[in-house]
């Protein structure tokens, strides 16, 4: 499964770097906590707004996705974009 988990967390940094204009900056991390896994996304500064959309409509869509990944592992999984 460990797997898996990996391909989570190089799902959301090639989506993340499609739309961005520094994809080499983007970087995905995961930290454990008791009862679940945040990962974290960090982007180049002028690339923040790109992340969070328009009323946080990408932000939005983007821990969508993530916990739904981690449904199907059986696991808590959550975004935190990072500044």
């Amino acid at each position: 499964m460990s797997g898996e988990r990996a391909d989570v967390k190089e799902m959301l940094a090639i989506a993340v770097r499609a739309f961005v204009d520094h994809p080499d900056q983007v970087s995905v991390s995961r930290v454990r906590k008791q009862d679940s896994t945040i990962l974290e996304l960090k982007v180049a500064p002028g690339d923040l707004g790109r992340v969070i959309g328009r009323q946080g409509r990408t932000a939005r869509a983007l821990r969508a996705l993530v916990s739904l990944a981690g449904e199907k592992l059986n696991e808590r999984l959550h975004l935190q974009i990072l500044d």
